[in-house]
């Protein structure tokens, strides 16, 4: 699990095995190294760096568009080395033009990731599932799409979002998805159905693709079981901030605790301790390297 010596280089070529598998894959969200060494530890295949959660944690802020390309690439780099999952990132805009998204596709290949996902928003973008969304024409994303494509030097999973369909409906989002598949998209992403009835118009219109559905914890998607996603043919279910709504949930109350009480004594059975921690993060395998290279 993201040991410092290992050299997981088939990450790619292990990520498009899992999504022709069959059968969903569940790909949790992480904001930086620990969360993802967390996700990697409960057993999933698949890390997601969510944009949403990467903006909460560098800025404290919301998701409307305020990191731009070396920032995520940095979050993303750090995460990918602690791993030896394979890692799905959020890329935004592609941060630009044609011309911008070649470059963001080297620096994430760079960076050690299996896959990214580009949209079709006007920069700055915003969070799928908030209000105000204004999308770019189809021509600039599908010429975005075929630059990515064609940049990529290594198997990178190129998964094509749409944001359309809150601004122009569900036909036009179905549409666009159609264009980005011609252009080169390994994977299709209708972002924010609002009603399973939607949800079932995507799975079947765009049936023989490879889609994904975004289970955004608390968004304007339903929440449809993993049987039912199965079920209509889903390749790939991101949960993009249930560990960043828990970590905060968990933060705040331990807080309130401490402000109340005047120290953590009385939480310290709930949160753990130091060695418990560090076990965690790798500290066993720290002090074998030092034993063979400092003996």
């Amino acid at each position: 699990m993201g040991d410092l010596l290992s050299r997981p280089t088939d990450r790619r070529a292990r990520l498009r095995a899992l999504l022709d598998s069959g059968s969903p894959v569940l790909a949790p969200g992480a904001f930086d190294a620990h969360s993802a060494r967390l996700v990697e530890q409960a057993g999933f295949d698949v890390v997601y760096m969510t944009g949403f959660g990467t903006t909460a944690s560098l800025l404290g802020r919301p998701d409307i568009g305020l990191l731009g390309q070396a920032e995520m690439v940095d979050n993303a780099r750090r995460m990918a080395g602690a791993v030896d999952v394979p890692l799905i990132a959020d890329a935004d805009t592609g941060y630009g033009n044609p011309i911008n998204v070649i470059r963001t596709v080297r620096e994430y290949e760079q960076a050690g990731l299996a896959g990214l996902h580009l949209e079709d928003q006007v920069m700055p973008k915003r969070c799928g599932h908030l209000a105000g969304k204004v999308v770019v024409p189809a021509e600039d994303m599908v010429a975005k799409i075929r630059a990515a494509v064609a940049a990529r030097a290594d198997d990178m999973v190129i998964i094509a979002r749409t944001d359309v369909a809150a601004v122009e409906g569900l036909d036009a989002a179905i549409e666009r998805a159609r264009r980005f598949a011609d252009a080169g998209a390994d994977v299709l992403f209708v972002e924010a159905p609002t009603s399973e009835e939607a949800i079932e118009t995507v799975a079947k219109e765009l049936s023989g693709h490879t889609l994904l559905f975004n289970w955004a914890e608390g968004g304007r998607t339903p929440p449809l079981s993993l049987d039912r996603l199965a079920e209509m043919g889903f390749a790939l279910v991101l949960f993009p901030v249930s560990t960043l709504l828990a970590a905060d949930t968990a933060m705040r109350s331990v807080l309130a605790r401490l402000r109340a009480d005047g120290t953590p004594a009385g939480v310290l059975d709930e949160i753990g301790g130091l060695d418990a921690f560090a076990d965690r993060e790798g500290l066993a395998e720290i002090r074998e390297l030092e034993q063979r290279f400092t003996s």
